[in-house]
């Protein structure tokens, strides 16, 4: 841990990596107020640009995870056009390479985006070809997960879809939802038939439910990567002497190196986390557990990646030596061929931390000049 206080600005000039984050979950505001103009959508409380991003984040932040799902009717609602998915998926690659990440891997529910007529095959196009137009130039690389709804009945469907664009653009499968009522073993057709086909697998868990939502997304449905999973501090007990003790479940995920998709302000919106300080990130990362920083949803939570490291760095005392360890984390557990990962953490990451935490040039003549 660093005792060396970094600013959001040093924070955004280093690459950085991200895995979790829905792409109906951080719109601009403007693009929604012009997007409803454009395709009738009348569902907004207001057309002032501001003024809904306050009303998203307001209602975003109740404490309780279905609460907080109520937001997307309006991202939603003016995503379902090709042009309308297009200029999102561009949008968020900008938006994202503008904050310094590097590589990334946005999630999306096609079965969500047909209501206008779009077939599934037609919504994963569009915004493959955004995350194309949006992230030329610009230093970035951005891949789909392609996300079912667990609270729906199309989960194998959306997995085959999945599977058909693996060579486009898409590198993984997941579900998301409410997680209560809805456990990952009723997908488990897509999970199979996503694993039989050597793909990949993240799977929402241990965010609205406890310990036997983790252990059916691992043990029954070969989760690679939890999104979220902070309830998998349930299964870890902290001893009189401050010493941790872990759990079989525990000890498993972070024996096999299980990526946790940890997004700390949503964690704190949706009532899964009483605060940042305290959030069991910081317990998980000092016992290694694969711990990885993640946006969620850019929009109702009113967060940019940068931002979610600045805030555990004042919570926690991160340093930028702790953020690359993050960073690598999440490259580590990010499901580009493994050829494509290393060298993004040998060409990329690592040379970029190098240049941000080196003393600056005065300071090394300086240091020569009292050498000689």
């Amino acid at each position: 841990m660093s005792t060396v206080s970094v600013t959001l600005d040093q924070i955004r000039r280093v690459p950085k990596v991200l895995l979790h984050d829905h792409l109906d979950g951080g719109l601009r505001p403007a693009t929604i107020v012009e997007l409803a103009a454009e395709n009738h959508y009348t569902g907004l409380p207001t057309t002032d640009a501001g003024e809904l991003a306050r009303h998203i984040a307001a209602a975003s932040d109740r404490g309780d995870l279905g609460l907080y799902l109520e937001t997307f009717q309006h991202t939603v609602g003016v995503m379902q056009t090709r042009d309308s998915l297009i200029r999102v998926a561009a949008e968020c690659a900008e938006d994202l390479a503008n904050d310094g990440v590097a590589y990334a891997e946005v999630r999306f529910a096609p079965e969500q985006h047909v209501s206008a007529g779009l077939t599934l095959d037609e919504v994963v196009e569009a915004v493959l070809e955004g995350f194309s137009i949006g992230s030329a130039g610009r230093g970035i690389r951005v891949y789909a997960l392609l996300t079912a709804m667990r609270t729906a009945a199309r989960s194998l469907e959306i997995a085959e879809l999945a599977v058909r664009h693996r060579d486009a653009g898409v590198v993984g499968f997941d579900i998301a939802g409410a997680e209560a009522g809805s456990p990952p073993t009723r997908h488990l057709d897509a999970f199979q038939y996503v694993a039989r086909a050597n793909f990949h697998i993240t799977i929402h868990a241990g965010e609205g439910f406890g310990l036997p939502s983790i252990w059916e997304a691992v043990q029954w449905c070969g989760a690679e990567r939890l999104g979220h999973g902070v309830r998998i501090i349930d299964d870890i007990e902290i001893e009189p002497d401050g010493s941790a003790r872990l759990g079989r479940l525990a000890s498993y995920v972070r024996d096999r190196r299980i990526a946790l998709e940890m997004c700390p302000t949503s964690n704190v919106h949706t009532g899964a986390a009483p605060s940042i300080a305290e959030h069991p990130i910081g317990l998980l990362r000092a016992l290694s557990f694969r711990v990885t920083v993640n946006t969620d949803n850019r929009l109702m939570s009113g967060v940019t990646l940068s931002g979610e490291f600045a805030a555990l760095c004042e919570a926690f005392g991160y340093g930028l030596s702790d953020i690359q360890w993050l960073t690598i984390n999440a490259m580590k557990s990010a499901f580009a061929p493994f050829d494509e990962r290393l060298e993004l953490i040998n060409t990329v990451i690592k040379p970029g931390f190098a240049a941000a935490m080196a003393p600056p040039v005065t300071s090394r003549l300086a240091a020569s000049g009292r050498r000689g």
